[in-house]
This record gives C-alpha cells, structure tokens and sequence, in this order.
C-alpha cells in the first residue's frame, strides 16, 4: 500500500541514495561508533549530492521534488547510518525557514547554496530554561542602527559544529509577537559554538550549543518581519520537523527488520533456523507490521503535504507512530538477538540507541497526542500546512530528474 505514493522518480531517487548510503556511508560506521566524533567529510559529501534542496525550487537550483522525496532520502541515510540521516533532515530542516520566510534576496543567496551543497543551514530555537516551551525563551536581539546585536544561548542545535548559517529565533519584544528569526553567518564574532560532546547514539552527528555574545549582524539579515520568529519556529517543527524525524525513524526501523530477519536465518537452534520456532515467527511479524503502519503514516502525511493539503494531524501522528513504532522494534528485535544484542559485532543495540534520540526533537510524544487531541476537539487554532504549503505544488506527479 505505502508503494501507491511512489512514482518513477521516486524509485529512482530510493535506489541512487540507497547505492550511495551503502557505497559511501556504510564503510564509515564502524568509525563513526569507535569514535563518537562528527563525520564532517561524509556530511559534506551527502550534502554534495544535492540531496539538502530537495524541496527547494529548481528557480534557485533546487530539486524541486517535495516533501516525498525528503522523506525518501532521509529514510535511506538512516537505514545504514541513523547518524547520517539526522545531518540530512537537520539541515532540511534548517532550510525550510529560508523557503517560507526568506526575502527574494536572501532565497537568491542562500538556497542555490543550499541546493548545491556549499551551506549546511540549521534552526536554533530551544534554550536552556525554557526547552520545548518556545515563548519562554530570553535571548535577545536589539536593533541598534542597521544592525542587530544579539545575547542568549541555544542547545540542541543540530549539525552546530558543521553548520555554516544558523536560523536564530530571539527575542525583540514581548509576548508572542515578541519573537524574531535572524540568519546567522558562522564565523561572525560574538558567536561561539560550544564543544562537541559524544551522545548516547547517532555517533557521527552533533547537536550542540551556541552562544551569542553582542554577536552583531546586518538588519538585512532578519529573516521575514519582526515579530515572525514564532511562526518560523512552529512552522519549521510541524512542515520539516516532525516528517524528517519520523523518515529517520523508519530508516532505523527498516535496517531493525533486516538486521532480525537476517539473524534469524543465520542463528541456529536445535540444529534449525531460529526462525523455525514459531515465538519468533510471531515476533518477526509483529516488527513487519509496525514497520508496514510506520511507513504508511509517513508517506501519507508527506504526500498531503506535497499536494498542498492540510495535513498537520498526518504530520503529527507520522512523528507519534515511527518513533514509538521503531522504539517498540528495537527493544523487541534486542529480545530475539538474546545475549547477542548486548555486543557490538551486530548493530541492532545501535539501532536502539540512535531511536532514542528521536523521542524529544519536534514535540515528544505526550506533546503529539496532546495536539492531536486538540485537533479532534476542534480547539486547534489552524493549520500551519494550510497556511505554507503551496496549494498549486503536485510535486508528487512531477518527474523529477535526480
């Protein structure tokens, strides 16, 4: 069923970023796991791929191939590499904000960059006291002159330490309306990116932290209007967040499935498959079918997105679904590998560690069902697919060259 949303290209981009994943992104976890250090030269290489403008518009040298696409491309990565999935979504992520609030000028600057894999954006918005609560945030910027000068700190900033542009959101006033959205250059004084510290999983990534010290940059720099940082955050987490996060949990689920199935033919017991015990064909199918719902709930949500459809419900349960889906599996294929799980020449206990990391980012899960519970009680207050997402984009029925 999840097939009747692929077109040709589609398929087409699946099979070159899964030889690529396997080429080039494979030989390196082994590395990735021993050190726990950011795997800058591989980032930049998928970045080269011209994969990070999958959704921006061929007029500025993008793909142009939607929502879908992403999504397949992020699913593929993290198939081999939760690691490398997560640089991918993250930087998408980061570009969503420059396709849906940047002026003409900064599109011109920026996305062609993007698009060719010569800038690695990111969003920082999460502080350290506020968290999940966007409103509570006290960093600041101050307009003095043609300038802004900004204050605050930011954690959890993924692809920090190899991110070349930051999507800042900041304080200019107060209240809701008090939140502005400002791209900052790396490299620009003032900034300091903190160091680098290994994580349970995802070894390879980094999400880290930035401060900003009277960091002084062009006005021009303002991304959309003053005022506007809120609806640049809330629609960079519903659009791209949670549809990215929930493809790299169905990589991470994939690869879970593979990885049991083929332990399975590979272990004997009884001088027979594991398999032929029929607990374990119980379990192998209850991992199918958590993989088959978790698919099918990302591909519809992208799909609608990419029809121009209002779809933040899909959105939300797509991200709901793989994540606690593919946290279920992993635990689940840890039971099957038994004693097996617990050492590092088969990656399943990877597969359970990167997982992990995908509970928080975009709105945990308590975060989703509260708005889905919203949404059914009719106390939502609109929907930011209906109001972005373009209605005239059928880039499902596109065929794309990749």
């Amino acid at each position: 069923m999840s097939d009747w949303f692929l077109r040709p290209h589609h398929r087409e981009l699946r099979q070159d970023v899964r030889a690529f994943a396997e080429r080039e992104v494979a030989p390196r976890v082994a590395h990735m796991e021993a050190t726990g250090a950011i795997e800058r030269e591989l980032a930049w290489s998928v970045a080269a791929q011209g994969w990070i403008g999958a959704t921006v518009d061929r007029a500025y040298g993008g793909m142009g191939a939607g929502h879908l696409a992403k999504t397949l491309i992020i699913e593929e990565l993290s198939r081999v590499s939760g690691a490398m999935g997560a640089m991918a979504q993250a930087s998408q992520l980061g570009t969503a904000k420059i396709i849906h609030f940047g002026s003409e000028e900064q599109k011109k600057t920026w996305l062609p960059a993007i698009a060719a894999g010569e800038c690695l954006p990111t969003i920082a918005v999460t502080e350290p006291e506020s968290g999940g609560h966007v409103l509570g945030m006290s960093g600041t910027a101050v307009r003095d002159g043609d300038t802004y000068v900004l204050n605050g700190h930011k954690i959890y900033v993924g692809n920090s330490h190899i991110g070349n542009l930051h999507g800042v959101v900041l304080r200019t006033g107060e209240g809701s309306s008090g939140l502005s959205a400002f791209l900052v250059e790396a490299g620009r004084p003032g900034l300091h990116v903190g160091d680098h510290r290994r994580a349970m999983g995802l070894h390879g990534f980094g999400f880290g932290e930035l401060a900003f010290d009277n960091c002084r940059i062009p006005a021009a720099n303002l991304l959309g209007r003053e005022g506007e940082g809120l609806a640049v955050a809330y629609s960079s987490s519903v659009l791209y967040g949670r549809p990215n996060l929930a493809a790299v949990a169905l990589g991470i689920h994939q690869a879970i499935v593979e990885e049991t199935v083929r332990f399975a033919a590979e272990r004997r017991r009884y001088g027979q498959p594991l398999h032929t015990l029929s607990t374990i064909r119980l379990k192998i199918g209850q991992l199918q079918s958590r993989l088959m719902t978790a698919r099918l709930a990302a591909y519809h949500a992208a799909h609608l997105l990419d029809q121009g459809q209002p779809c933040d419900a899909e959105l939300m349960n797509a991200k709901l679904l793989n994540t606690e889906l593919a946290l279920d599996s992993a635990r689940a294929a840890m039971e099957i590998h038994g004693g097996c799980a617990l050492f590092t020449d088969r990656p399943v206990e990877r597969y359970l560690r990167d997982a992990h990391h995908l509970f928080a980012p975009a709105g945990t899960s308590d975060i989703q069902l509260r708005r889905l519970g919203e949404m059914a009680l009719g106390l939502d207050k609109g929907q930011w697919s209906a109001r972005l997402a373009p209605a005239d984009d059928r880039s499902a029925d596109v065929c794309v060259e990749v």
